[in-house]
C-alpha cells in the first residue's frame, strides 16, 4: 500500500502532544525500563510493541467500563481502546526519536462499520514506514512484529472491500478529532464501543 504523509514535516512524527504526551514523567520511566536492554532501533520497536499489545488490555476485551484518553492515561490505568493504545505506542517510541505515526481502517460488524485505529513507525535504516497493530491479539488474529523482516506487515485485522472496509493510507501526526471526540464525550467505554465509535474518517 502506497501511505501518504498527513504532514511532511518529520518533526510532527515525533512531537509530544496533549493525547501523545511522551514528555510525561511516567512515559519516560517506562521507556527507560522498557528499552535498558535495546540496542537498536528495531529492538526498541519491538519491545515497545510488545508491551502494549501484551500488558496493555484492550479495554473491550476485559469488559471495562473505563475511558482512558491519552497515552499515560492508558499507561496509569492499565488499559485503553485501540484509539488509546496507537497513542502509547506512538509515545513511547517518540520518547527514543523514532518517528511514529497513527494509521486507521474502516472495518465491517454485524449491522455496522467502525474505524480502528493502529500505528505505522518509520525504518530508518530501510528508509520506508511499516504499519503496526498493538491492539491486542483476539482469537485467530495475531499481531506480530518482527525484527528480522521489520517491512512483513502482520496486523489483526486484513480489510476486505467487499464488506465496504477499507486501509486509510494516510499517515497522521495527531489523532483526527473523530476518534477522540468520542472518547472526550462519553464515559463508559462498554457504550462506546457498542454503538458510539465513529463509522469513518
Amino acid at each position: 500500500m502506497q501511505y501518504q504523509l498527513e504532514v511532511e514535516d518529520k518533526d510532527a512524527y515525533l512531537a509530544s502532544t496533549h493525547y501523545i504526551d511522551w514528555q510525561n514523567p511516567m512515559i519516560l520511566a517506562k521507556a527507560e525500563e522498557l528499552f535498558a536492554d535495546c540496542g537498536t532501533e528495531l529492538e526498541k520497536i519491538k519491545a515497545a510493541f510488545t508491551f502494549v499489545r501484551d500488558v496493555i488490555p484492550h479495554s473491550g476485551d476485559i469488559q471495562s467500563h473505563k475511558i482512558t484518553h491519552t497515552a499515560s492515561e492508558a499507561l496509569a490505568e492499565g488499559e485503553g481502546v485501540c484509539y488509546v493504545k496507537s497513542m502509547l505506542l506512538a509515545a513511547l517510541l517518540r520518547s527514543q526519536g523514532i518517528q511514529t505515526g497513527l494509521c486507521y481502517q474502516r472495518l465491517a460488524r454485524a449491522n455496522d462499520h467502525i474505524i480502528h485505529a493502529l500505528n505505522a513507525v518509520y525504518l530508518s535504516d530501510m528508509q520506508k514506514w511499516v504499519r503496526v497493530d498493538a491492539r491486542g491479539n483476539l482469537p485467530g488474529k495475531e499481531a506480530e512484529f518482527y525484527i528480522d523482516t521489520p517491512d512483513a506487515e502482520q496486523l489483526v485485522f486484513t480489510v476486505r472491500p467487499e464488506l465496504d472496509e477499507v486501509d486509510y493510507p494516510t499517515i497522521y501526526a495527531k489523532p483526527p478529532v473523530v476518534t477522540t471526540k468520542v472518547l472526550e464525550e462519553n464515559t463508559d467505554c462498554a457504550e462506546v464501543l457498542k454503538c458510539k465509535l465513529p463509522a469513518q474518517l
